[in-house]
């Protein structure tokens, strides 16, 4: 049998390198001449979040309803604020008493009480001196039988009385020109404190009676009306969150290199064919999972995929949750078109 030329060999090897390029091109570009753009399919999805009062409270005003456009900060609803308001009118005065009494010992004795405490004390040793003059007249006379043993023991019980009575108003004076003790200052502050506290919580409270939209949106449901009573924590609306919406498509493994992190891409829905929006992929699933029931392609129902969020750029009130779009990806991964109507 002849051998091959070299010829040959050389045509059998383009070939060869020809069908392995051709095959990975079909693999990485599936669906075909490389001028149509990847197509994918999925659905809006708009977050949505329940608004509740932290208080208990009567519900007096409720200023929105279903359907309605709110903004970041706009009041919805108002429960009845005057039990909250007497607390709090009660706890601020209960501060100033407290702090009153701080200023008190900071300040430490006047000079009017220095004054007071020591006039007490020359006058109770005047006292003292008497009933030793007595005393002492009382025992020279003792034991000659003019006078009652009786009269000399009053007299040093009144005596002892007047030394006592002199310690204690000197120990006033010693107090009132030491002035407040750093301790009972630490208590009185620790009291104010602790009486601030108290009125600063009395104050969320009423603040917490004003029901306020978190951000931009729609109100989907209302569930409370004027005249009711609501518990903290229970359901009052719930709001579609204006920003931001999000698109959930689906990949197959096959096309998973074209949908990156930063890719741009034009979304389409039924309702509004001609209306272009344009998204950024944000995230990639790096598990695989079936695909939901909810993609209307038949070829992907029963296939394994990854789930990949697009955030809507330039979302309007037309997208509607659970809404089913189209995803249009550019061979690079960048956008398909520039317009955006």
């Amino acid at each position: 049998m002849p051998r091959p030329s070299r010829r040959t060999l050389a045509i059998a090897v383009i070939a060869a390198v020809l069908l392995v390029v051709g095959a990975t091109l079909l693999i990485v570009r599936p669906w075909g001449d490389g001028d149509e753009p990847l197509e994918l399919y999925g659905n809006i999805d708009i977050r949505e979040v329940d608004l509740s009062f932290r208080v208990d409270g009567r519900v007096i005003e409720v200023l929105v309803d279903e359907g309605d456009t709110v903004r970041a900060g706009q009041v919805v609803a108002k429960l009845d604020a005057e039990p909250l308001q007497a607390d709090l009118a009660e706890a601020e005065a209960n501060t100033a008493a407290q702090r009153a009494q701080l200023d008190l010992l900071r300040e430490g004795s006047r000079r009017e009480d220095i004054a007071q405490a020591e006039a007490t004390v020359a006058e109770r040793r005047a006292s003292l001196t008497n009933a030793q003059g007595d005393v002492d007249r009382l025992t020279t006379l003792r034991g000659t039988g003019a006078i009652a043993e009786r009269s000399w023991l009053d007299a040093v019980s009144r005596r002892d009385e007047a030394a006592a009575q002199l310690r204690g108003a000197q120990q006033a004076l010693s107090e009132q020109r030491a002035g407040t003790r750093r301790q009972e200052i630490q208590q009185a502050a620790s009291n104010v404190d602790r009486a601030q506290a108290a009125a600063e919580r009395i104050r969320i409270r009423v603040q917490d009676t004003v029901l306020l939209a978190p951000s931009d949106g729609t109100i989907l449901t209302r569930a409370i009306e004027n005249g009711a009573n609501v518990s903290a924590g229970t359901t009052a609306f719930t709001q579609a969150i204006a920003q931001p919406v999000w698109a959930r498509i689906f990949v197959d493994a096959a096309n998973l290199g074209l949908v990156a992190p930063g890719a741009m891409v034009n979304i389409t829905t039924d309702a509004a064919p001609d209306k272009i929006y344009r998204g950024r992929v944000g995230y990639v699933s790096p598990t695989a999972e079936f695909t939901p029931k909810s993609v209307e392609t038949p070829e992907l129902r029963t296939d394994l995929v990854y789930r990949a969020r697009v955030i809507v750029l330039n979302p309007d009130s037309r997208l509607r949750q659970g809404m089913p779009i189209t995803v249009q990806f550019a061979d690079d991964g960048g956008p398909v078109r520039d317009q955006a109507r």
